[in-house]
């Protein structure tokens, strides 16, 4: 009996070892590139309607996402800044009464992240938003989402594309310094 616990042991055990490991490997890789492509879209705790609010209201996304004018990160809007207007606005809504729930009981909202650089990556909003850089040029044209979505790859070619060929990617930029020269901007 020993043997063959010997037997499965040298054999077997190092088999079902590495077939678990290569099976959690793509496991938690694809469900990685799942989450990080184009077209990634989840439902959100509270349907919300970026096509009204930034498309019909043209609630500028700085109201919403604070910061991003000075600091490298664009926050994600509280209950507290939508209870701004919704304190008077549509209060008998399914949706807007989740969101006063939220709001009452201090609890954040547990919004999914869609749009996220590679953990490596220094990216920095408020770079990019003072040099003038529409937030559509990065997240697409959320005034026509229904539900947001990730248009673009935050990949590392996708940033260099642009910043060595800014005129392509942004042509509403006038005076855009061309070529790599800015690395510095993101990478400390």
């Amino acid at each position: 009996m020993s043997n063959f616990i010997d037997y499965l042991l040298r054999i077997r055990l190092p088999i079902v070892v590495f077939v678990a490991l290569v099976s959690f490997v793509f496991t938690f890789y694809a469900s990685k590139a799942e989450r990080d492509s184009v077209g990634y879209s989840p439902d959100q705790p509270i349907a919300f309607s970026h096509k009204l609010h930034a498309g019909t209201m043209q609630i500028d996304c700085q109201y919403c996402h604070t910061g991003v004018e000075k600091t490298r990160f664009a926050t994600i809007p509280t209950a507290g800044v939508c209870m701004n207007c919704h304190t008077q606005a549509r209060t008998d809504r399914p949706e807007i009464i989740k969101l006063t729930e939220y709001y009452k009981s201090g609890k954040p909202i547990p919004w999914k992240r869609i749009h996220e650089t590679a953990q490596y990556a220094y990216f920095n909003h408020s770079v990019h938003v003072s040099r003038g850089i529409d937030c559509a040029s990065c997240h697409g044209d959320v005034a026509n989402m229904e539900k947001i979505s990730q248009v673009n790859p935050f990949n590392m070619s996708d940033c260099l594309d642009c910043h060595r060929n800014p005129e392509k990617k942004l042509p509403y930029l006038k005076n855009v310094n061309k070529g790599p020269q800015h690395c510095w901007a993101c990478h400390r």
